[in-house]
């Protein structure tokens, strides 16, 4: 566990649970080369509010991350576990026998001097990306591809990871973090093991500032506004919606399903938990 205990000087500290990165994370500055930086657009379009509750963050550089792993058959050794503001799990900067520098995802167990490899080759070992078809039934993954060579869209956020369940033909089936059962190409790559930095569900920032410093501005409850702001608005008192939930704009929101029909439904063998 690396939770961080702060001393209750402040109302803000004494509800205030952090991580401490000194045991968690090895670098200090982050590797320039694959430094590259982002435009703080925020919600706006044209100078207008596009997405509400977003604005006013603090500078970020954007880390280039391999989702690819296709750097096949190469050893590569982890250098150092480093912190990414744009994601929640950790990062590790690989450095490859012929020179070249990569971030990848750091997953949980992963440290500084492993060797790590991608490839059909690879052996099983965490850190180590190869193909579905490979992987034997049981393993835990993330950085999992939903089309081969893309990149790895599913399972990257902290602490999370699916679990490889079956092989159907040409399909492998995935179980996934929020239970729902798919399938996925064999040729589609995945890493092994689960993700780092798995206390960030335990994190409270007990103050709105941080917030703030995230790009995160406040949100009003529809039913505390006018009428003309919101359709839940208005009334005398605490008045609750006295309607279906609704957003802003009048849509139905709160358990009303978004999924549109998708051509990947069919490869869904089992829905997530409702």
């Amino acid at each position: 566990m690396a939770i961080k205990v702060f001393k209750e000087n402040t109302n803000s500290q004494r509800n205030r649970i952090g991580i401490d990165y000194r045991k968690e994370l090895t670098g200090v500055k982050a590797e320039k080369s694959l430094l590259s930086s982002i435009s703080k657009m925020l919600g706006r379009g044209g100078g207008k509010v596009a997405t509400r509750h977003k604005g006013g963050r603090h500078k970020r550089f954007y880390r280039d991350i391999d989702f690819k792993r296709d750097k096949c058959n190469i050893k590569a050794k982890v250098i150092s576990i480093e912190y990414d503001p744009n994601r929640t799990s950790f990062i590790a900067l690989l450095h490859y026998l012929d020179g070249e520098k990569r971030y990848i995802l750091a997953p949980q167990g992963l440290h500084v001097g492993d060797e790590v490899m991608s490839g059909e080759k690879a052996p099983v070992k965490t850190g180590n990306s190869m193909p579905l078809l490979n992987m034997p039934l049981g393993s835990i993954i993330h950085n999992i591809e939903m089309y081969p060579g893309k990149g790895g869209q599913l399972v990257r956020s902290a602490g999370s990871s699916a679990t490889l369940m079956n092989r159907e033909d040409k399909y492998t089936q995935i179980k996934m973090p929020s239970g729902e059962v798919r399938l996925i190409l064999n040729e589609c790559c995945a890493t092994f093991g689960s993700l780092s930095n798995i206390d960030h569900k335990n994190i409270k920032l007990g103050k709105a500032g941080r917030s703030r410093i995230r790009g995160i501005r406040p949100s009003v409850r529809g039913t505390a506004m006018h009428p003309d702001a919101h359709p839940h608005g208005g009334g005398e008192g605490k008045s609750g919606t006295g309607m279906p939930p609704k957003t802003p704009w009048g849509k139905r929101a709160m358990g009303v399903k978004t999924r549109n029909k998708k051509a990947s439904n069919k490869l869904i063998i089992k829905r997530r938990k409702s």
